[in-house]
């Protein structure tokens, strides 16, 4: 059986920074279902012309984290003063 594709927006921005590889990871709301192995399509937005650029991309989903507010590592009190940081590893 073939991987689900997701279609997803992403901003000029974000996109070239995935696009070149410096950036390896992707923050979403979890209003979807996913899994490894699933395949993304990214589509390039441009939040200035509102409208799509034409560029797509297509990434494999190597790793899955979900998670709420209430159940990170850290009180709500700590995430509101300093907010979250998401690392990208090499």
């Amino acid at each position: 059986m073939g991987h689900l594709i997701l279609l997803r927006t992403m901003r000029c921005y974000y996109f070239e920074a995935l696009f070149d590889g410096t950036k390896t990871f992707d923050l979403r709301l979890a209003n979807f279902d996913c899994k490894v192995g699933d395949i993304i399509v990214f589509k390039e937005w441009d939040p200035i012309k509102h409208d799509y650029t034409g560029r797509m991309l297509e990434k494999q989903i190597t790793y899955v984290l979900r998670s709420k507010i209430d159940e990170m590592f850290w009180t709500k009190e700590e995430i509101e003063k300093y907010g979250i940081q998401i690392l990208s590893l090499k």
